[in-house]
């Protein structure tokens, strides 16, 4: 994987905090700002994802259509009532 190296500011107390806890877990303070990057960037990723299927199937049209094709569906199954086991 390419890297690059990057400079940013952060206050003393909080560069304190990560580096306690990169130690806790062994890792590096490098790999352990990496996996807080990473998972920040997933969560962003995974809330706009979110919002966007929240806007899609939050539409009452569109929950209709959804309800009215799952019943169809269901019509075409077989029918397990009468099946013993």
């Amino acid at each position: 994987m390419a890297c690059r190296k990057t400079a940013i500011t952060v206050p003393e107390d909080v560069l304190a905090e990560v580096d306690r806890a990169a130690r806790r877990l062994g890792e590096s303070r490098s790999s352990f700002i990496v996996m807080l990057l990473k998972a920040a960037v997933r969560a962003r990723r995974d809330a706009d994802i979110t919002r966007r299927l929240d806007e899609v199937f939050g539409d009452p049209a569109t929950g209709a259509v959804q309800l009215r094709e799952a019943a169809d569906l269901d019509d075409l199954g077989t029918d397990w009532a009468d099946e013993r086991w």
